[in-house]
């Protein structure tokens, strides 16, 4: 019973991250990707009319960075942390299930095996080897589902960690492609050129 109320809460937890996945836009980062594209070619247009149409939960990360006055990458990286929290929520609780399921099907069964060998001893010379046999089968069966509760639930977990470290690497590539490029844009050109006159008038 403790294993079925495990895997009742499981799929649920599954379920819920399935939707919420798709909510935020998981994977779906095509307009995202256009104006990342746009901005990094000077297209500074383009890249906030792309911008408007994404539904990715990493848009508006993406829009403090095309809109801060300076880089400030630590803070970025802040925002798009929390929203990945959101998604990691429950990651432990798949994780801790995937661990312990097994063992507490193991538990039944020794529970079961304690008790299947209790009772053959009460029955002395007695022994039916049909009821040894029910009883052992009662208690390897709580191994079993233990095992069918964690193997999916392991596989599932790490079809979700795999999608949050793509999506690590789609906000670090967004947020480093956006800024790195003002040094070379027109505006970054501009200023450096203003450098560089403060420091010659200076010198």
């Amino acid at each position: 019973m403790l294993l079925i109320a495990v895997s009742v809460i499981t799929l649920a937890t599954i379920l819920y991250k399935l939707w919420q996945f798709a909510a935020a836009g998981v994977g779906r980062h095509t307009a995202l990707s256009e104006a990342v594209a746009a901005w990094d070619t000077n297209d500074r247009t383009a890249a906030r009319v792309a911008l408007a149409r994404s539904k990715s939960y990493l848009a508006p990360v993406v829009e403090m960075a095309l809109s801060a006055p300076t880089p400030d990458m630590p803070r970025l990286a802040a925002e798009a942390e929390s929203r990945f929290a959101r998604l990691e929520s429950g990651f432990r609780l798949l994780d801790s299930v995937a661990q312990l399921a097994p063992l507490l099907g193991l538990f039944g069964t020794v529970l079961g095996m304690i008790e299947a060998f209790q009772s053959m001893q009460d029955a002395g010379a007695q022994v039916d080897p049909s009821l040894l046999a029910g009883g052992i089968w009662v208690a390897l069966l709580t191994t079993a589902i233990g095992l069918v509760v964690a193997m999916p639930t392991a596989l599932v977990l790490s079809w979700f960690e795999g999608r949050m470290d793509a999506e690590r690497v789609t906000a670090e590539h967004a947020l480093t492609t956006i800024l790195a490029p003002r040094g070379r844009g027109a505006d970054g050109v501009q200023m450096q050129d203003a450098a560089a006159g403060a420091a010659l008038q200076g010198a």
